[in-house]
This record gives C-alpha cells, sequence and structure tokens, in this order.
C-alpha cells in the first residue's frame, strides 16, 4: 500500500462516496525512480497548486501514486462501452486511477486521475503500464486543444517511473497525471445500467446533473433534459474538432465523457492533406471512426446514452423513446449550426447568408480534389486579403478556382467588411500551428530513445499560442512533405 502523509494537495472523493459501485479502491504500483519530464506550471496555478512542490519528490511521489492525498480514496473507475460497435461489458480502468477531486481556483471541482499507474482488476491482462511516449504525446495534443478553445482534459505532468516496460520493444514507462471536469462516460451510465438497473443510473445521473449540468435540476423532466445538454455539449465539442481537422480516432462510448470533454488522446491526429475518410488509427480497418464520420458517431454513442436513460424520462417506454429521439434529432441541427458558424468564421464572414454552406463546401471539395493542406489554406485564405506571403508557402491562391475566390471576395464585400478587418478576424480563428504529425513523432523520439526534451519544448511552445506566427518556428507551420507516407497512430496500451 502507499504511504499516506500530508502533502500540500488536498482532494476529496465524492464520486467514490456517492457511488461506490461504479469504482474498486486501489492502488497505485510504484514506479522505482520518478523523474519529472514536463510539469503544466500555468494548470497547477489554475489548480492552486505549487509548482515548486509538484516538481519535489514528495510532489512527484503523489503524481505517480506512490503518496497519497489526504481526503483521497484512490479509485479504479468501472464502465462498460460499444469498440468499434461492439458491446463490452466490463471495460473501466485498467491502467489508471482517480486519485480525487480538487476545487480550482475558480471554485469548480476536477478529478485528478492518473494514467499508466498499473494494473487494476479491470486490466483484461494488460500490465497497467504506459510508456513515455504516448504519455507525452496526450500532453502535447491535450496542451493544443485547449489553446485552440476546445473543451478537453488537461495534463498535468508526466513522470518517467525509472522502469522499462515491453511493447513491441522495451520502452520507459511513465504516469500521466491529468485533469477533467470529471471521467463519468457514456459507458458509466452503460455500466450502471447493466449491473445496478434504472436506481443506480438515476444515483450516477442525480450526481453527474450536480456536478456538469446544474440547469436540468429544475427541468419538468431532469433526466431528459440530461440527455438534453450531454448531446448539446457533445454535438459542439465534435463540431469543434471538424473544424480544425482533428480525427479523435477511437470514439468507443467508453471514451465519450457526459461533461463534453475531449478524453482519451490514443490514436489521435491532426489531418494534413483535406480528405473526408482520413483514419490515422492502425486498428480502424473500416473507417468507422474516420474524420467525416465523427458527427454521426457521436449522435450513435448519445443515443446509446438514451438507451439507458429511457426508464427515468419516463415509465411508458414508447413515449420515453419519442422524447429521447427529439433530444437525438436536436444534436444534429446543433451541430450544423455551430460547424456553419464555424466555417463562416474561418472564410471570414461575420453573417449567415443562405449561400454560405454552398461556399464553404464548394472550397473543401477543392482541398480534397487538389489534396490541399487543411490548416494552411484556411491560414492562407487571409493572406490572399492582405497580399501577405503564406507562413507555410500553401499555393492557395493557383488551388483555388478563380471563379469561387471571385464569389468569396464578393460574398466580404456584402459585409463591407475592409479586406485587413477581415483577414485579422479569420487570423483568429484560423491556426499557424497544430500538432503536425511527423513533428510531434520527431519530438517523441527524441525524447523518448535519447532523453532530450528540447524539441517537444519547442513543439508546446508553438501549440500553446497556435494562431501568433512566430520567427523561427516556420518548420512546426509546414505540413509534411509527401515523401513521408501514410501516417498510422497506436492506442499506446
Amino acid at each position: 500500500m502507499p504511504q499516506i502523509v500530508p502533502t500540500e494537495l488536498v482532494v476529496d472523493h465524492t464520486y467514490a462516496t456517492d457511488l461506490p459501485e461504479l469504482c474498486i479502491a486501489w492502488s497505485a504500483a510504484t514506479g522505482p525512480a520518478p523523474r519529472l519530464l514536463v510539469l503544466n506550471e500555468a494548470l497547477a496555478a489554475e489548480l492552486g497548486l505549487d509548482a515548486t512542490w509538484l516538481a519535489s519528490d514528495d510532489g512527484m511521489a503523489t503524481l505517480v501514486g506512490r503518496t497519497v492525498p489526504d481526503g483521497a480514496t484512490p479509485v479504479a473507475q468501472a464502465y462498460a462501452g460499444h469498440q468499434f460497435g461492439g458491446y463490452s461489458p466490463r471495460l473501466g480502468d485498467g491502467r489508471a486511477l482517480l486519485v480525487g477531486e480538487l476545487v480550482d481556483a475558480g471554485g469548480v471541482r476536477r478529478d485528478l486521475h492518473l494514467k499508466g499507474s498499473g494494473r487494476t482488476p479491470f486490466a483484461r491482462g494488460g500490465d497497467g503500464k504506459a510508456a513515455v511516449g504516448p504519455m507525452l504525446r496526450e500532453y502535447v495534443i491535450s496542451e493544443a486543444m485547449h489553446a485552440l478553445g476546445i473543451p478537453t482534459t488537461r495534463s498535468l505532468a508526466v513522470v518517467a517511473t525509472g522502469e522499462q516496460i515491453a511493447r513491441d520493444t522495451m520502452l520507459p514507462g511513465a504516469v500521466l497525471a491529468r485533469v477533467a471536469a470529471s471521467h463519468v462516460r457514456v459507458g458509466t451510465f452503460q455500466y450502471a445500467a447493466a449491473t445496478g438497473g434504472p436506481d443506480l443510473v438515476r444515483r450516477l445521473a442525480d450526481h453527474v446533473i450536480a456536478r456538469h449540468h446544474p440547469q436540468a435540476i429544475d427541468a419538468t423532466n431532469p433526466y431528459l433534459a440530461l440527455l438534453e445538454c450531454a448531446g448539446q455539449a457533445q454535438a459542439r465539442l465534435i463540431a469543434r474538432w471538424m473544424l480544425v481537422g482533428f480525427v479523435h480516432g477511437v470514439m468507443n462510448t467508453d471514451n465519450m465523457t457526459i461533461s463534453g470533454e475531449t478524453i482519451d488522446y490514443g490514436p489521435c491526429a491532426f489531418m494534413d492533406r483535406y480528405d473526408p475518410a482520413t483514419v490515422f488509427s492502425s486498428i480502424d480497418h473500416g473507417g468507422r471512426y474516420a474524420y467525416a464520420n465523427q458527427p454521426p458517431i457521436g449522435q450513435w454513442n448519445l443515443a446509446r446514452l438514451a438507451e439507458t436513460l429511457l426508464p427515468l424520462i419516463d415509465d411508458d417506454r414508447e413515449r420515453a423513446v419519442e422524447r429521447a429521439t427529439a433530444v437525438l434529432t436536436s444534436y444534429t441541427d446543433t451541430y450544423t449550426s455551430v460547424w456553419l458558424d464555424g466555417m463562416r468564421a474561418k472564410v471570414g464572414l461575420r453573417t449567415a447568408q443562405p449561400t454560405d454552406r454552398a461556399l464553404v463546401d464548394e472550397m473543401l471539395t477543392m482541398l480534397h480534389e487538389q489534396q490541399l493542406d487543411f490548416t494552411g489554406c484556411f491560414r492562407a485564405l487571409s493572406d490572399l486579403l492582405t497580399g501577405r506571403a503564406p507562413a507555410d508557402a500553401t499555393p492557395v491562391d493557383h488551388a483555388l478556382d478563380a471563379s469561387w475566390v471571385a464569389r468569396w471576395r464578393h460574398r466580404l464585400a456584402d459585409e463591407s467588411t475592409r479586406p485587413e478587418v477581415a483577414a485579422a478576424a479569420m487570423d483568429a480563428v484560423n491556426p499557424v500551428y497544430i500538432p503536425r504529425n511527423h513533428a510531434v513523432e520527431e519530438a517523441l523520439a527524441e525524447a523518448s530513445d535519447r532523453g532530450d526534451l528540447t524539441p517537444l519544448h519547442r513543439l508546446l511552445d508553438a501549440v500553446r499560442s497556435p494562431f501568433t506566427p512566430r520567427p523561427g518556428l516556420e518548420d512546426l507551420a509546414r505540413p509534411a512533405p509527401p515523401s513521408a507516407g501514410p501516417y498510422r497512430t497506436f492506442c499506446g496500451t
């Protein structure tokens, strides 16, 4: 058992107290020689934590689970899930622990969670450990998502454990300490429905409403309101993914939070060349979670949540299904509205016109046909208005059809917005820097194989200020060369 000593980190454990049927008290494995690799000092300050203490031996012991903070009841959370469409009745945290909950400087309750902290009863044959590379990958991409304004779990620290773990080869081990609004997933509701029935689902729903969606408390039907709140949050989240070319890669129901945060950065990546069929995950052979499939998969997952809530929505199943179906329909409406408003902003439009969807769709078709870089082309559009040289030399002025460019300019002129004003607005939503796949891999290889974190910190510096071009970082604005070939990602387990 880990040593329990007073620390500067005091946590609560309302989840474990309220829902003991949905978790198992457990202890982290103890790595032989914890060593801090990266620490998110800005997030530490947001949480009211002393970064100096976190970097100390006592702090690192807490970040890997060797020391349990005051008030903590570390647990492995139980959940089920549809994985690539097939239902698994018992998944759960196989290599993770919920240490407890902190109340941050803004008064918001947030989970502190360890990933790679050793086997739990849910491990399903795995060793429960994690390698340095995948944990640093989640750190980088979650920080990029946060900087892009996309709801996400946050990475507080990555600590090397001082041990080697067996994968295809021996790799250095690490633990990721991350923070989330909570780790309650659609799969949590599926597990509750299967093991405890409507009574346990009701208790879980009440916990989630109080923590994430308090506006549902006073609704005529709180559980239908919860479904609507969760659906709206997911619709907005996935629309934002699509606007930056993000592919999650494994949108199983156990990877979809009720809070509406992005979670579990496994085989995820950002598109370079625009292709709606883009798949990065090495195991997604059928393209279930391809870029263009993400919006309908979000709705499919929401339907699985609705199934667990039907007994709470109405005693009459037929009426419950009818009401839940209306909520599922509103998901599509919200997604389309948020996505189209976001695309308008990306091309410099402030108002809505009926022809805007066609204008955007035509541009995307051209990007696909010309195999152009998604991020670079949107950023280069503002360069057309100002006459600047594109940061990544994207030939957007030659690739986009002249008639489309003329119609786009005419549409901008309808709004009487000066070109430099429109360009500035576009630059505020179209990033220069995303975690380019080749740059991520290069940084992770240097960190994992050679212990050199310099490329990682350089990449972090870029993606934490994604909208501002800076001298010396031009290479991080460019996509991989065509010679790089198809990019594949792995779950990191």
